[in-house]
């Protein structure tokens, strides 16, 4: 996937990552397992090409607000929305028991 090269993306990027490394810090194990691995697949989505992350304070509702928000920035800045769209389902979705 090529991605826009611009700096608000990369912003709405690099926040986007921000969160998703606060909510591990914040969640249990399960939990911070579930967002290092939604991490790494945003990464996946950017071909390993990411810029680095600041720390973030929040309680877990306000950090996925804010994640959300990224997220919807990228699109509208011309990211690839299906693939976005798909994540952020993905992240704002508690973790379910098979």
């Amino acid at each position: 996937m090529k991605f826009p090269e611009t700096l608000a993306y990369v912003v709405a990027y690099a926040a986007a990552r921000s969160c998703l490394g606060a909510l591990a810090d914040l969640s249990d194990f399960d939990e911070s397992c579930r967002y290092e691995r939604l991490l790494i697949d945003l990464d996946g989505l950017h071909a390993g090409a990411f810029p680095a992350t600041d720390s973030m304070c929040g309680t877990p509702a306000e950090l996925l607000a804010r994640l959300e928000a990224a997220i919807d920035l990228m699109v509208q800045l011309g990211g690839d929305a299906l693939s976005l769209e798909l994540f952020l389902a993905e992240a704002v979705d508690p973790i379910t028991d098979p």
